[in-house]
């Protein structure tokens, strides 16, 4: 007998990076608000409605929205599921292709305008304030987003295409928001932005980012401030000066760089030197000791020969970047770079080189985390396997970075513990209470 979908029952399901995931979160909680049940991430999605909240920000990122999409389509055609409403970056990007190639769609939505969603349900309006959410972290870890959109426009990024303009979220709201979820238990906030360096200058007329990182380290109970996806070009120092003086602000910052050579680095329109991007890691490093830096590289962008590459990776080799992710370009449509810009290098070039300087940082990495071997280190603890607990330190963002197995203890879940580090792996450590 074939099964049929569950009546009354909504799955989300939620792609792509953590900024879309805490509107997913938004979207579950105005959904529960209203009685339904709501299931975020189902293995096995079986609801009368599946929304389907996509990626649009690279090629793999937006086939595997679309293949999802597709699959959702056998299923509703099967009886499997009831409806399908799609929202989210590719959408908002791609809506009237996409209407036409997936019929089988109910609903279609944008980036922002999801929420309509609601208004299309019998008896269901939006309730509530804006930013209040149902977590899909564990309790103890959330994702906080200050701003979206983005006013850079660099030549390879199509999120101002997508997400419009910088727009920040008011201070006082943010921190209301906070507040709230240290009472649900957060302890941990992961802040998040596209644009982090432009936080404030686009409703205060400055920057506010050191400001708001200070008053949310005044409220009791946040003990882990991370900040995520700071921009090099006129990157607000001040905010180190907030991570040096104030213990729950983690010594850690995700500062994409891209590129190191000139010429690659006016190629993409960064708006940075290479002269300047020394100056500045050597800043960051200085006002903040032991801060621990991550970043995201990119290879093959057009203009980046032997030479360029070269120079990219030594740059890797002697900067020495504790948490490092990179990609070979893929050409976005309707970018700086794709209108004017030829992508002449071929694709398993740009991958070689995504090889070389991945190597690297492997060895890099187990370099660093030798150094710890011996060094008593804070973990929170995030779960459970084998008997061991497995945890993260404050220089690991959930998702992304290194985790550490303490071996031999089943620790509290959301509780901090001191370890002792007696082995390193390039992407691991492992220690004991």
């Amino acid at each position: 007998m074939n099964r049929t979908f569950e009546k009354g029952r909504i799955d989300v399901i939620s792609m792509g990076c953590s900024k879309n995931l805490v509107d997913s979160e938004r979207l579950l909680h105005r959904l529960e608000a209203k009685g339904l049940s709501a299931v975020h991430d189902s293995e096995d999605p079986c609801g009368e409605w599946v929304i389907v909240n996509t990626c649009g920000f690279i090629g793999d990122a937006k086939e595997e929205s679309i293949n999802l999409i597709l699959e959702l389509a056998d299923a509703k055609r099967e009886g499997r599921i009831g409806n399908i409403a799609v929202m989210g970056c590719l959408s908002e990007r791609y809506m009237k292709e996409l209407q036409e190639e997936i019929p089988e769609v109910d609903k279609w939505y944008g980036k922002f305008n999801w929420n309509l969603f609601l208004n299309d349900l019998p008896d269901i309006a939006p309730t509530g304030r804006p930013w209040e959410r149902i977590l899909t972290t564990p309790p103890h870890s959330a994702f906080l987003k200050i701003s979206e959109g983005c006013n850079r426009f660099c030549a390879f990024c199509a999120i101002p295409l997508i997400t419009g303009r910088h727009k920040s979220r008011p201070v006082e709201e943010i921190l209301e928001e906070v507040r709230k979820l240290v009472g649900e238990g957060v302890k941990e906030f992961n802040v998040i932005a596209q644009d982090l360096s432009s936080y404030g200058s686009d409703i205060y007329g400055e920057k506010r980012l050191a400001e708001l990182i200070d008053r949310m380290a005044d409220i009791p109970g946040v003990e882990w401030i991370r900040l995520h996806y700071g921009y090099p070009s006129d990157f607000p120092m001040d905010v180190l000066d907030v991570m040096r003086r104030r213990e729950n602000v983690c010594n850690y910052l995700d500062i994409a760089l891209q590129h190191i050579s000139d010429p690659v680095l006016s190629n993409m329109r960064r708006h940075i030197s290479k002269e300047e991007t020394l100056r500045l890691i050597e800043e960051i490093r200085s006002r903040v000791p032991g801060i621990r830096l991550r970043t995201t590289l990119m290879t093959g962008f057009p203009g980046e020969g032997e030479k360029e590459f070269e120079e990219l990776l030594e740059f890797v080799k002697t900067q020495k970047f504790d948490r490092m992710g990179a990609f070979a370009y893929c050409e976005e449509d309707d970018t700086w770079a794709a209108l004017n810009l030829e992508d002449s290098i071929p694709e398993e070039i740009k991958q070689e080189r995504l090889d070389k300087i991945m190597a690297a940082q492997e060895e890099i990495a187990l370099q660093l985390n030798e150094k710890l071997i011996g060094e008593k280190v804070r973990v929170l603890v995030e779960r459970h396997e084998n008997g061991d607990s497995i945890g993260r330190t404050q220089w690991d963002s959930p998702e992304v970075d290194p985790e550490v197995i303490i071996r031999g203890a089943v620790l509290p879940i959301g509780e901090f513990a001191d370890v002792r580090i007696e082995e390193a792996l390039p992407f691991e450590l492992i220690g004991r209470i």
